[in-house]
């Protein structure tokens, strides 16, 4: 399988999922479970059945996650010297060429992404258009708002 790029802060967070899954989620579900068998008839058992439906999820995120992590090349772009060339993992600051506006978004794998946090995927039209560009770059991205041009003010290996 392809590697699939993750930061250290992703990577962590994923650990520590699945952890709270394997270790807190899976018992309670466990226990719920047994709890719904001693209740009898487990053909008219809603508990049983709710119980097992949140056991498949459960297991499913598991393994999700696990493949996700054996697939990971983790990018800590803090051990990395900085050239001012923006690539996957780091903080970059770019402003609309047009309109001035300023916004700093950091580049992430696609499970890290979030918008309001700023944190893009690597796969977004932005990062995109932004990979392998260097710090006083103008670019222009096709975003789904249309052509917009960008001049990247600050790269950060953070």
């Amino acid at each position: 399988m392809n590697k699939v790029p993750m930061t250290v802060v992703g990577a962590d967070q994923l650990r520590k999922e699945l952890d709270v899954l394997k270790f807190e989620r899976r018992p309670k579900i466990t226990e719920a479970i047994a709890s719904a068998r001693e209740l009898g008839d487990l053909k008219e058992n809603a508990e049983y059945h709710a119980a097992r439906e949140e056991q498949g999820i459960c297991e499913a995120r598991i393994r999700d996650i696990e493949g996700k992590l054996s697939n990971a090349q983790i990018i800590d772009v803090t051990k990395m010297e900085n050239t001012g060339r923006v690539i996957f993992g780091v903080t970059v600051t770019i402003v609309n060429v047009d309109t001035d506006d300023e916004v700093t978004y950091r580049i992430v794998g696609d499970d890290e992404a979030d918008i309001k946090q700023n944190l893009i995927s690597v796969n977004s039209p932005i990062a995109r258009g932004l990979i392998g560009k260097n710090e006083g770059d103008e670019v222009s991205i096709t975003t789904p708002g249309g052509m917009t041009d960008y001049e990247i003010l600050k790269v950060d290996y953070v």
